[in-house]
C-alpha cells in the first residue's frame, strides 16, 4: 500500500512563500514507474472548516487550480523522485491550514503539514 509523507509546512509572513513535498512510498516494495501513473492532488483544511482540493495534477502533467489559489500556487511532479511538490507565492493569512497529499484514484492521504501565515 502506498504511503504519502509531507514536508516544507511552517510560519511564514503574509507575501512570503513556501515549497512542500509529498513523497510516496511503498514499505520495502519500489514502486518504481507506477508513481508516473498516479494523478496526485494537494488539499488543505483550515480549523473549523473542511478539507478542500487546492491543486491536482493528472498523470499527464495537467493541473488543476482552485480559484482561491490560481496565480499564487503551482503544482509539480516529479516521477523520478516518487514526489510532488506545491511552489505557494504570494501567501495570505487565509492560506493558512493543513495540507494534505493525495493520490487521487484511490483517496490515499498523507499525515498533513501545518502552514501558517502570519498578518
Amino acid at each position: 500500500q502506498v504511503q504519502l509523507v509531507e514536508s516544507g509546512g511552517g510560519l511564514v509572513q503574509a507575501g512570503g512563500s513556501l515549497r512542500l513535498s509529498c513523497v510516496a512510498s511503498s514499505g520495502s516494495v519500489d514502486i518504481g514507474g507506477a508513481f508516473s501513473t498516479y494523478g496526485m492532488g494537494w488539499y488543505r483544511q483550515a480549523p473549523g472548516k473542511q478539507r478542500v482540493l487546492v491543486a491536482s495534477i493528472t498523470s499527464a502533467g495537467s493541473p488543476y487550480y482552485a480559484d482561491t489559489v490560481k496565480g499564487r500556487f503551482t503544482i509539480s511532479k516529479d516521477n523520478a523522485k516518487n514526489t510532488v511538490y506545491l511552489q505557494m507565492n504570494s501567501l495570505k493569512p487565509e492560506d493558512t491550514a493543513v495540507y494534505y497529499c493525495s493520490r487521487m484514484s484511490t483517496g490515499t492521504w498523507g499525515p498533513g503539514t501545518q502552514v501558517t501565515v502570519s498578518s
